[in-house]
C-alpha cells in the first residue's frame, strides 16, 4: 500500500517531487503533469505546470469554474500512463523501487479517491496502482 509521500512506498505518489519531461517540457511532478493536460492547449496548462507544489496543482485541476478539457474521462487513464512511465523510466531509483516490487499487487489506499485509489476500504478501483502494475511489467520486458 502506498499513498503520502512520507510512508512506505511513498514514491509511489503522485506528490512525490521527481521532474518529469513529457511534451517537451519539464513537469515539478506526475501531478503537476496529469492536472496540466486537463487544459492542453489553453493558457491553464502552463499555469499549472508553474504551480508552487502538487497540492496547488491538484486543486487548480480540480478547479471546475476552467474549461475542461473534451474527452477528458476517455484520455485520463492514458495521460496517467504516461505521466508514471516517465516517471519510473526517467529515474533510475524509482525505477528499481518498482521493479523491487516484483509480483506484489500495488495499492493506493485512500478513502479520498475511489477510482485512483482503494476508496479505503478496498472497494474503489485502485486504477493507479493497476497503472504502476502495468508499467512495471513493461519495464521489465523492456528489460530483457
Amino acid at each position: 500500500n502506498f499513498y503520502r509521500e512520507g510512508d512506505e512506498y511513498g514514491q509511489f505518489s503522485n506528490f512525490w517531487k521527481a521532474a518529469i519531461t513529457l511534451n517537451g517540457k519539464t513537469w515539478p511532478t506526475t501531478e503537476h503533469y496529469f492536472q496540466a493536460q486537463k487544459f492542453a492547449g489553453t493558457e491553464h496548462e502552463e499555469l499549472v505546470r508553474q504551480a508552487r507544489s502538487p497540492k496547488e496543482a491538484a486543486d487548480m485541476g480540480r478547479d471546475r469554474s476552467l474549461p475542461l478539457r473534451s474527452h477528458w474521462e476517455e484520455l485520463k487513464d492514458m495521460v496517467m500512463y504516461a505521466a508514471c512511465y516517465a516517471k519510473f523510466t526517467q529515474h533510475a531509483d524509482l525505477r528499481q523501487l518498482l521493479l523491487d516490487t516484483e509480483d506484489a499487487y500495488l495499492v493506493e489506499h485512500t478513502r479520498n479517491d475511489r477510482y485512483w485509489g482503494d476508496g479505503g476500504d478496498g472497494t474503489g478501483r485502485n486504477q493507479l496502482g493497476k497503472t504502476l502494475m502495468l508499467i512495471r511489467d513493461r519495464i521489465r520486458a523492456e528489460s530483457q
